[in-house]
Formats: structure tokens, sequence, C-alpha cells
């Protein structure tokens, strides 16, 4: 069925001539790839999203349990999956970005514009820690920081698959492959990207693994675990599974958890941490992992 027919026909609200429209502008997207055109066809199991600011989408409210570090130059937050990080011609609202521009106009900086620094990114379905600079003065610093690889991040990841090694790196040059949509190691070109991992535990034919993002690439950890037999769970566009024990996976299960840096003005070691999201708990104790484990890595329920 082509993708215009589809979408009249869950949304029949909407002409389509609407949906003419959205396809132009980037807003629907197909397996994590943006679709343009009418005529595309999709099938049983292909994962179709609408992101449009005219549909229901409301604005993101950032409240102080996200927060976990804020002055006058630095704002850390705890970033939920689902979410986009900044602004795209198709979605303003809804995004991060917009979210923090309301937080902090609303908090201790109140009648000033804010002046947030993008610094950091994380893809739509990554959660957890994600630094801004939100004055001018400490934007070079940071960015001085992830240029030179002086800040130290670290993922849990779930990838399919039984690890060969506990522990390991993958390096190699990375670059966008657009006729596909996606990021992949190639032999000339690209950009250098270094993964190091450890495994934390296996269970059932999935391992939770802890990485150090060395490099900061576009989909770097989901291309170099992809690659090497091992994609993300929920990352259907590398290739990684959508369910587990007959749950759906809602995207790519990959959580920024720590984060080190040095303050951009002060220069004081600061040291973060955001725990898993709590719609990860069913899924790794289907699993079989542990619950003594979860518990040190997932908070309780209020």
């Amino acid at each position: 069925m082509r993708i215009d027919q589809y979408l009249s026909a869950v949304f029949p609200q909407f002409s389509r001539g609407f949906w003419k429209k959205a396809l132009s502008t980037g807003s629907i997207h197909v397996d994590g790839r943006r679709i343009s055109q009418c005529s595309r066809s999709v099938r049983t199991g292909q994962r179709v999203e609408v992101f449009l600011d005219g549909l229901p989408l409301e604005k993101h409210l950032i409240d102080a349990q996200q927060v976990l570090f804020e002055d006058e130059n630095l704002l850390v937050l705890n970033k939920p999956a689902g979410l986009d990080t900044q602004p795209t011609p198709s979605r303003f609202q809804g995004t991060l970005y917009q979210g923090i521009l309301d937080y902090l106009g609303r908090g201790k900086g109140a009648g000033r514009r804010p002046e947030i620094g993008m610094v950091q990114r994380l893809d739509r379905d990554t959660s957890g820690v994600i630094a801004f600079s939100i004055h001018p003065r400490a934007h070079r610093s940071l960015s001085e920081q992830f240029r030179q690889h002086e800040i130290r991040k670290t993922y849990l990841a779930l990838v399919c698959g039984m690890l060969e090694n506990e522990q390991g790196e993958f390096k190699s040059n990375l670059a966008k492959i657009r006729a596909i949509n996606r990021v992949r190691s190639v032999a000339r070109g690209g950009k250098p990207a270094l993964t190091r991992y450890r495994l934390v535990r296996a269970a059932d034919g999935v391992s939770l693994v802890e990485v150090e993002l060395v490099t900061g690439r576009m989909h770097q950890i989901r291309a170099h675990f992809s690659e090497a037999g091992h994609p993300l769970c929920g990352d259907i566009r590398y290739d990684g599974v959508g369910r587990l024990h007959g749950l759906d996976i809602p995207g790519q299960l990959l959580h920024s958890w720590k984060l080190s840096l040095a303050h951009p003005v002060t220069g004081q070691a600061i040291d973060l941490k955001a725990s898993l999201p709590r719609d990860w708990l069913p899924l790794l104790e289907a699993c079989g992992f542990p619950a003594a484990m979860l518990r040190n890595i997932v908070p309780e329920s209020d």
C-alpha cells in the first residue's frame, strides 16, 4: 500500500493532500528513515512515525527530577527517550531544546534571553545524561572539551546475542551513506571513531554492555555494534529486533548513563549519572536479569 493511502486510512480526518504536504516537509519516517514520496510503499511490520506540530504534540515540560546539574553557565538533564534533542524544519514544539527555553524562561534566569549551546546530541530514542551550555562564556570551554575528547561519556546498551569477548573496542572511520540513511564503516574518507565496551551481564540471548564513547560520531554505538553482529535491541534501522519475549521495544535500548567533565568556568570536576528508564525493567526481567542487579541501575517506583 502507498504511504499516503495508508496514512489517509489510519487518520481519515486528514486529506490525502495534507499527507502529501507532510511527506514533502520530512515529517513522516518509515523504519527510522525520512520518506518524502507519496508513492513509497509500506508493508506489514514496518514502523511508521509521524512528526507534526499540527497534530496533538504537547510541549515538553522539564521538571526538577530531570535536572542533574544547573548553575548560570551549565545545565545537565536526564533526557527521556522518544524526544528530539533539537528542532528540525518540521518540528520545534515537543523538542528538548524548546523545553529548555521554557524552563529557563520561568526559572532563575527569567527576564533574560537564554543562550543555549548545543555541545552534545542524543538520538530521539536514546535517553540519559545530556549537557548544554546556557551562557556564552561557558560554550567555548565545553565545546573544546568535547572536541578534544576530554569528557568521559559512558552508556548502557542492551544488544542482541552473546558477546564473544567480555571487553573490547571498535575502531573505524564512519560515514553516513545517504542512499540507505545509515552510518557505516568505510575504507576511505569518513571520520575516526573509537568505541570501547565491557560486558555487564548476558542473559537469554542478549547482553547488557557498558559502552565508553571515546569519540562522538553520529550513530557511532549503533553502527559499531550492528557491524559486529550485535545490533542494539529495538534498533530496527540497524537490524535489531523489535520485540523481546512478546514485549514491544519502543526504540533502540541505549542510555547515556554517566558523564564526567570539568566545569566550563570553574574547572571543578563534575560526575553525573542517570538511572536507567523504568520502562527497561520489564524487558530486562523478561530476559532473566537478576533482580538484585536491576535494583542498582533502575530506580524504584515512587
